[in-house]
């Protein structure tokens, strides 16, 4: 198994107009983007099984070290697939329909969350009413101002009652939070649970609102013409990697620790979550993140849910 390390120092340019030039890869390989994030576990524990050769398909990791980074390696065609989420869905097609969602990759349950709404120590926040008029720090335009928003909606604040500032990078945030230079802040997990063991405050989670978010795998819709038998052997594994995983949570700590998806404070008493069957969205979900979009003036038009998620890849 290739794994191949790519650092881009490129600014970010129009994202996908040279998508189609990949070029490059055998019909049966894959170049899967990979961040270190929680989600991605079941590729790694997938190749380190051997699933993938199970399965019979190549599989080559490209890391990425942001999101940003990850979409220049999508711009140049340099991968065919990867982890994203719907709001990027959305704006990855909003002009014409380039990407498809084909598999959730990680979703909130009751027990585990995705994202929280944190207060910090001294704060005096507890509650949802405690933000408004409260600045919470965000990155704008992402999956973060998303499950912001919608999950104080649901708790019952208005969107004028919804303060947030601009804080992109999420070691700035996580030491903002800390410092008390800021009262509040969105985090995705695991990074929510190390805040806390310095005494940051759950304000809202989305186990209460499980609906408001997911991550996805997604593939460029070249490499789903081109490669389609490669992508369901690719989902196969996946799927066979996240049951292992779901069977037996205290297996994988030395991989977590290789490649850097829990941080080190939290090893050994981080509890894993279930990862999901092999499902895709559903057509409400993916309308909310389009809806959402267009209520901040992000997007004018409304990607199509039957181009942007396709579930017949799935085992």
């Amino acid at each position: 198994m290739n794994r191949t390390y790519t650092l881009m120092a490129v600014a970010i340019g129009l994202l996908l107009v040279s998508a189609g030039c990949a070029g490059g890869a055998e019909p049966d390989a894959l170049r899967i983007g990979v961040l270190p994030i929680l989600d991605a576990l079941p590729m790694f524990v997938a190749e380190q099984q051997g699933a993938f050769d199970q399965y019979g398909v190549e599989v080559e990791f490209v890391s990425a070290a942001s999101a940003a980074e990850r979409d220049q390696l999508l711009q140049a065609g340099k991968i065919d697939g990867f982890i994203t989420d719907l709001v990027a869905l959305a704006l990855y097609n909003r002009e014409a329909p380039r990407v498809s969602a084909v598999r959730y990759a990680m979703t909130p349950t009751p027990s585990f969350a995705q994202f929280r709404v944190m207060a910090a120590r001294e704060s005096g926040i507890s509650k949802p009413e405690d933000l408004v008029g409260v600045e919470i720090g965000i990155s704008e335009g992402t999956v973060i101002e998303y499950v912001t928003d919608r999950m104080l909606e649901a708790e019952g604040l208005s969107p004028a009652e919804i303060e947030t500032l601009a804080v992109p990078k999420i070691p700035e945030r996580m030491a903002l939070l800390r410092s008390g230079e800021l009262d509040a802040a969105t985090l995705p997990e695991p990074l929510g649970s190390l805040v806390m063991q310095d005494g940051a405050v759950v304000v809202v989670d989305d186990t209460h609102h499980t609906e408001t978010s997911c991550s996805v795998y997604a593939f460029r819709r070249e490499a789903l013409e081109r490669s389609p038998e490669a992508v369901r052997s690719f989902l196969r594994a996946v799927s066979q990697a996240s049951e292992a995983i779901n069977e037996d949570k205290d297996r994988w700590s030395s991989l977590l620790t290789e490649e850097n998806l829990v941080p080190e404070p939290l090893m050994g008493s981080y509890e894993l979550p279930n990862y999901p069957r092999d499902e895709t969205p559903s057509r409400a979900q993916f309308a909310d993140a389009v809806a959402w979009l267009q209520e901040t003036g992000r997007i004018s038009g409304a990607p199509s849910y039957a181009d942007s998620v396709d579930a017949s890849f799935l085992p």
